[in-house]
C-alpha cells in the first residue's frame, strides 16, 4: 500500500510488527529511532530512569545530552545538576555538549545525528526541525525518554500527513520566516494539528536549508507533529560540508561521504500515491514579511501595515533554535551595519551554536551586530525560554525571531511579544518601533486548502492475549473543544505530590465543571471535542480521571502530549470525530443551556473492528494496535519498561 514519508520512516525504525503489517495513518508502533536528545530536562529524565530500575542504558550511541535552557544561570543548584548530567553521559558513555555549545536541535544536525530516512526525536517540542533535512523528527515526553535510554524503545501513533505545495520563490527581503509565520496565520482553525507536514513543490526547493530549518522548526507552533523537506541537491551540499567539519574533528563515522552519496542515489521520499488527509497550496511569490502577535501565532500583520502605527519596542531579541543560525545573523547584521540600536531598546542576541558565532566572528557578522549595540549572549535558549538576561517586564513590548510569543513565556504576562524575521527585528531595533528594513508591500497568500476526507484505514486489529476485545460504559458528554489540562486537573493541585489517587480522582474536571463530580459515575466514557487535553504537560490530567473511575476519552482529537501521558500511564483515548459529532448535535439543546457534562447513554467499543457503537449506529474509532495494548495491560510505559529490562 503507497505510504507518506512518516509512514514509510516509521515502517523502517518499527519493532515487532506482524509479518506484512503496511503501517499506515493511525496505527500505534513500537519504534526505535536512530536517537533522543535530551537538553536541561536530562536532570528530570534520570530519577525516571531510576525508577524503573534502570542502570545502563541499552545503546550508549542512541542518547545524546546537550545543556542548553538555563545557561545563564551560576547558581550551586544549577551547577550541580549540570555536573550530575556530566557525569552520568561520562559514565554511560553518552555524546555530552555542555553548556555554551549550543541548542541541543542545531547541534543534533550540525553534528551529524539527524540523517535522511531517520527518525529522531527528542524530549522537546521543536524537534520537527530534524525534518529540514529530510529525517522525520518528532517529541516525546520525558518518560519516553527514559524508556528509550533503558530498552532503546518506545511507542509512537502514527499521525495523518498533510501536503503542502510551495509555489513560486520568495521576493528578495522575504525569509523563510515570513513563510511560516504567514502558514500559522492563515491556516490556523487545526489543519494541521497533531499532523505530519510534507513540503513539496518548486518553492520549497527554492528554500535554503537554514530557512528550512526555520518552517520547519515552527511547524510544531502550527500545531504539526512533524514538518518535513525533501532531500536534494542542497541537503547533498549541506551535509557534506557538516561531513567535513565532523572529519576535522577526527569524528568520521557518524556522517560520511558514502552515506551522503547512498541518499544521493536513493533519497528517501513519500510514494506517488500516498494518502493525504489534506493539501494546502501556497505561493512564495506572494509572501510579504509578516509578524506574529501581539502573544500568539495564530493572528498575523504585514510589517507595512504595522509599520505605520508605529507601535514602541523596549526589547529585540535573534536567539533561538528557529533564527540564529549563520543567514540569519547576516540579514540582521546587512541591517544593522552602519546604525544603531535605538535609545531606550535593548537588542539581544545569542547564536544557536558556538559553530555559528565562531563562524559569524571570522566573517565580522557578530562584530557589526555587537558595533551596533546589540547584547551578546552565550549560545542557548535564555530569553526564548523565559530564562536569563533581558526578559520582558511589565508594560514592555518585544519583537524576537524566535519562535514563541506566549503571553508571559518571555518575562511578564503584563508585556506584548511579537514574532518577526532577524532583518525585520534588526530594522525594529533601529528605529525603536515595529517596521521592516523595506516597504515589501502587503500582500498575502490566496487560501488554497483542500480537505480530503481521510480517516484512518478500516482494518481488524489482532488482539493481545489479555486484552479486552469490547469495552462498555455510559457516554458522558463534554461539549467543548480545547479543554485544557487546567481545566482537567488544575494548577492549585498540580505540585501537590502529596495526594493521594483517591484525592487527585476527587480534583478530576473541577475548574472545567463543579458539577462533573456529582455527575460523573464509576466506568463512564468520557466523549469530547477536538484538541482534548491541550495545554501543559501534567500528566495528572490523564491520571486523575482514571483515578476517578472514567474508562477511556474518546474525542475529536487530542493533544498529542496528553495522548502520550494518558497511553504512558495505560488510560485509554481514541479519536472519532464523527461519534464526538453525532453525540454534540444530539445534544446541543442541553449544551447551549450551558450544561457541561451531559450523560449520554450507553456506549461500546469493539477494538478488534476499531469501532464504537452508540445510539444504534457504528463509528469508525483510531485503533489501539498491539503496542498501545501492550502499554494498558502492563498498567503504563514505566511497568512496561520494568517488564522489558527483565526479559
Amino acid at each position: 500500500m503507497p505510504q507518506t514519508i512518516t509512514e514509510k520512516v516509521v515502517q523502517a525504525h518499527a519493532v515487532g510488527l506482524a509479518a506484512g503489517h503496511e503501517v499506515l495513518a493511525g496505527d500505534m508502533v513500537t519504534v526505535r529511532p536512530a536517537h533522543v536528545m535530551t537538553h536541561d530536562n536530562t536532570g528530570a529524565v534520570l530519577p525516571k530512569f531510576r525508577a524503573i530500575g534502570a542502570s545502563r542504558v541499552a545503546d550508549p550511541a542512541q542518547p545524546v545530552f546537550a545543556l542548553d535552557h538555563n545557561v545563564q544561570d551560576g547558581s550551586a543548584a544549577n551547577l550541580e545538576k549540570y555536573s550530575k548530567i556530566e557525569a552520568f553521559a561520562r559514565e554511560q558513555g553518552i555524546v555530552f555538549h555542555p553548556a555554551g555549545a549550543g541548542i541541543g536541535h542545531q547541534l543534533m544536525i550540525e553534528n551529524g545525528f539527524v540523517h535522511p530516512g531517520a527518525l529522531v526525536v527528542a524530549s522537546d517540542s521543536h524537534s520537527n526541525m530534524y525534518g529540514a533535512v529530510a529525517a522525520v523528527g518528532t517529541p516525546v515526553v520525558r518518560t519516553d525518554a527514559a524508556a528509550i535510554w533503558a530498552t532503546g524503545v518506545t511507542w509512537w501513533q502514527v499521525p495523518r500527513t498533510v501536503k503542502v505545495v510551495l509555489e513560486g520563490e520568495l521576493r528578495p527581503g522575504v525569509t523563510g520566516k515570513d513563510v511560516i509565520i504567514t502558514l500559522c496565520g492563515l491556516y490556523s482553525r487545526g489543519e494541521v494539528l497533531n499532523a505530519a507536514v510534507e513540503f513539496h513543490g518548486p518553492g520549497a526547493a527554492s528554500l535554503s536549508v537554514d530557512e528550512r530549518m526555520t518552517v520547519a522548526n515552527m511547524t510544531t507552533e502550527w500545531g504539526a507533529l512533524v514538518g518535513w523537506f525533501g532531500y536534494d541537491e542542497k541537503t547533498s551540499h549541506y551535509l557534506r560540508g557538516r561531513a567535513a567539519m565532523l572529519e576535522a574533528l577526527d569524528i568520521p563515522d557518524r556522517l560520511t561521504g558514502a552515506m551522503i552519496a547512498a541518499w544521493d542515489d536513493a533519497p528517501p521520499r513519500p510514494d506517488e500515491d500516498a494518502s493525504y488527509a489534506a493539501s494546502i497550496l501556497l505561493d512564495l511569490a506572494a509572501v510579504s514579511p509578516h509578524v506574529s502577535g501581539p502573544d500568539t501565532v495564530s493572528v498575523m500583520r504585514p510589517v507595512a501595515e504595522i509599520a505605520r502605527e508605529r507601535v514602541t519596542i523596549h526589547k529585540a531579541y535573534l536567539l533561538s533554535c528557529v533564527n540564529s543560525r549563520l543567514d540569519d545573523l547576516a540579514q540582521a547584521a546587512a541591517v544593522l551595519r552602519g546604525s544603531k540600536v535605538a535609545a531606550g531598546v535593548e537588542l539581544y542576541i545569542a547564536a544557536a551554536s558556538a559553530s555559528v558565532q565562531h563562524d559569524a566572528e571570522a566573517k565580522g557578522i557578530w562584530g557589526d551586530l555587537v558595533a551596533a549595540g546589540a547584547i551578546p549572549l552565550p549560545p542557548g535558549c535564555g530569553a526564548c525560554i523565559g530564562l536569563g538576561v533581558g526578559l520582558l517586564e511589565p508594560g514592555e513590548v518585544g519583537i524576537s525571531a524566535t519562535n514563541r510569543n506566549f503571553k508571559g513565556r518571555m518575562g511578564s504576562r503584563d508585556a506584548q511579544a511579537y514574532l518577526a524575521s532577524p532583518a525585520v527585528v534588526a530594522a525594529s531595533a533601529v528605529a525603536g518601533f515595529i517596521t521592516g528594513p523595506a516597504d515589501l508591500g502587503s500582500s498575502v497568500p490566496e487560501i488554497r486548502f483542500a480537505d480530503h476526507g481521510w480517516t484512518p484505514p478500516e482494518r481488524e486489529v489482532a488482539i493481545l492475549d489479555g486484552f479486552t476485545e469490547r469495552l462498555a460504559g455510559r457516554a458522558l458528554l463534554l461539549p467543548v473543544d480545547n479543554l485544557n489540562t487546567d481545566g482537567i486537573y488544575g494548577k492549585d493541585v498540580t505540585y501537590l505530590d502529596h495526594l493521594t489517587p483517591e484525592e487527585m480522582a476527587s480534583h478530576a474536571m473541577a475548574n472545567y465543571d463543579p458539577s462533573f463530580q456529582a455527575i460523573a459515575a464509576e466506568g463512564d466514557i468520557l466523549v469530547a471535542g477536538a484538541n482534548f487535553g491541550t495545554g501543559s504537560s501534567r500528566e495528572q490530567a490523564a491520571t486523575a480521571l482514571k483515578h476517578r473511575g472514567i474508562r477511556a476519552v474518546i474525542a475529536t482529537s487530542f493533544s498529542q502530549t496528553y495522548l502520550r501521558n494518558a497511553f504512558n500511564n495505560a488510560f485509554i483515548c481514541l479519536e472519532s470525530p464523527a461519534l464526538a459529532a453525532a453525540v454534540k448535535a444530539a445534544f446541543a439543546a442541553e449544551a447551549a443551556a450551558g450544561e457541561k457534562s451531559i450523560p449520554a447513554g450507553p456506549l461500546t467499543v469493539d477494538f478488534r473492528r476499531a469501532k464504537a457503537v452508540w445510539n444504534g449506529r457504528e463509528y469508525p474509532v483510531s485503533p489501539i494496535g498491539p503496542a498501545a495494548q501492550e502499554l494498558v495491560l502492563a498498567g503504563g510505559l514505566e511497568a512496561l519498561t520494568r517488564e522489558r529490562l527483565r526479559q
